[in-house]
């Protein structure tokens, strides 16, 4: 919700933090109205089997905001969440933290609704959790004793089965040269629609590292700060070394109290089960990990069979226990009754960071370095109702190779749906239907969730009202290796 005359940050690019308001106590008409709409009354929708409970998703600013509830025409405030005597009378508070503290997980109104995402519609009943901490329509819950066992097993599975299970049939796997130009580089990650790629030298004959979209993101933001629109001919100066060499640079100014420090290239063995795969990746903080296998024990001569990823590991998980779930109990229960993913926050609940989102008039300049500072690998992007639109990844910035377009950008001009509309290709066969966004809802069990993320270039779930699409949280699928390793 955007408020009239309260819309903030729609062209500035400000985070937006969505914000759940629930009036728990009845009524037939009930409004919320607060400094955040101006005052003016804004409905409140009653909950599907719970028409008692009124709820609504605003997207606030970081700050100080006050409000109270109109019901059935008369003023009222929440007596259970923090509120304050003011010259309206009783009115409850609510403040939010810092940009910096926020964690963001999207094209224009032009933009047809539900384009390229794709949830299921079916009938669910929502879960609500009311103010004074009761829930209502609740899910069974599973014991720790069902808990722990379902973990034992998954670490057995992983502990006893090999990387090399995880190599397909047939496939390709691409590396890069260090001594290539970063624009030639960056040109080849675009053509091969691959998000990255390991890094071969040749004067030591050795992977020596991975050039990844994150390193496009944060190249051009620092030629962005230089004032000046990019060049093709900046980007031809440096090349892959070279521009790892200034990373690590980069890095010590983005981390000031700490050490920048170069990394080893993070990789594992063919022979290596796929648990110490997943925990490298988790670890790291990684999205692959190359399997390189060598013919000689000093390492030598080394071939790169694969990149590993977590999605292929949770494929690997699924197909197992796919036709035994009853051996996994934790596979039936609803997302949103176990500890995975990040959600939307309820007002009041403590130490729990917000779930941040972008309009589509954001800037790109924005949306990169959210997701630089927050480290977060994408971002949703919602419409003035809060529902989701598209999703802002890393990886898009890959789009920006075609037609030369980083050459003659701006990028606190170019807003985020201009950015996501260079890599629409017009001449596809199949259109702009190509799904980009993936979605499932809180009451969807774990199963369910994991087999949507185990489809190949699936990283992460966005979690949706059914109908309205407004944006829930997002789950990724180092959310469900976490959980499931309970780490």
């Amino acid at each position: 919700m955007y408020p009239s005359g309260m819309d903030y940050g729609r062209e500035s690019g400000t985070v937006l933090i969505p914000t759940r308001f629930v009036w728990p106590y009845g009524g037939r008409i009930v409004y919320i109205s607060g400094s955040f709409t101006g005052w003016t009354q804004w409905p409140m929708t009653p909950l599907e089997g719970c028409p008692s409970v009124f709820q609504t998703v605003c997207s606030l600013p970081p700050g100080y905001h006050e409000y109270k509830y109109v019901v059935d025409g008369e003023w009222r405030h929440d007596e259970h969440q923090p509120f304050s005597n003011s010259n309206l009378g009783i009115v409850n508070t609510v403040v939010l933290g810092r940009e910096s503290d926020y964690l963001p997980a999207i094209v224009s109104s032009q933009m047809p609704p539900g384009s390229s995402m794709d949830v299921d519609n079916e009938a669910f009943h929502r879960v609500v959790r009311v103010s004074d901490g009761t829930l209502l329509e609740p899910f069974p819950r599973i014991s720790e004793a069902d808990l722990q066992m379902s973990r034992h097993r998954i670490a057995v599975f992983m502990s006893t089965h090999m990387a090399y299970e995880l190599l397909p049939e047939s496939g390709k796997v691409i590396a890069l040269d260090v001594d290539l130009p970063v624009k030639q580089a960056f040109h080849i990650l675009h053509e091969q629609g691959i998000p990255m790629a390991p890094l071969w030298d040749f004067s030591k004959g050795k992977f020596v590292g991975v050039l990844s979209a994150l390193d496009f993101i944060l190249i051009m933001r620092e030629l962005g700060n230089h004032g000046s629109n990019l060049t093709e001919e900046e980007l031809e100066t440096h090349t892959v070394s070279a521009w790892k060499e200034a990373k690590t640079y980069l890095n010590r100014q983005l981390n000031e109290q700490q050490v920048a420090v170069s990394r080893r290239l993070v990789h594992a063995g063919p022979d290596d089960n796929i648990k110490e795969v997943a925990l490298k990746i988790l670890q790291n903080g990684v999205a692959t990990v190359p399997i390189i296998h060598s013919p000689s024990e000093d390492g030598s001569y080394p071939q790169l069979l694969h990149l590993a990823s977590l999605s292929g590991v949770l494929k690997c998980l699924c197909r197992y226990f796919r036709h035994s779930p009853g051996s996994l109990p934790v596979l039936q229960m609803p997302i949103c009754e176990i500890p995975v993913g990040t959600w939307v926050p309820r007002i009041g609940e403590p130490n729990v960071r917000p779930l941040a989102v972008l309009s589509p008039s954001a800037s790109l300049s924005a949306a990169l370095n959210l997701l630089v500072q927050a480290r977060v690998s994408s971002i949703p992007i919602v419409d003035e109702n809060d529902s989701l639109l598209d999703v802002y990844s890393r990886s898009d910035i890959t789009a920006l190779a075609k037609d030369k377009s980083y050459a003659h950008i701006n990028l606190d001009e170019m807003t985020i749906h201009q950015a996501l509309q260079l890599g629409e290709d017009p001449h596809s066969p199949y259109g702009n239907s190509i799904q980009r966004c993936y979605m499932c809802l809180r009451s969807d069990p774990l199963h369910k969730v994991m087999e949507k993320l185990s489809k190949p270039g699936v990283r992460r779930l966005i979690i949706v009202e059914a109908g309205s699409k407004r944006v829930e949280g997002i789950i990724s699928l180092s959310d469900i290796f976490r959980f499931l390793l309970g780490l």
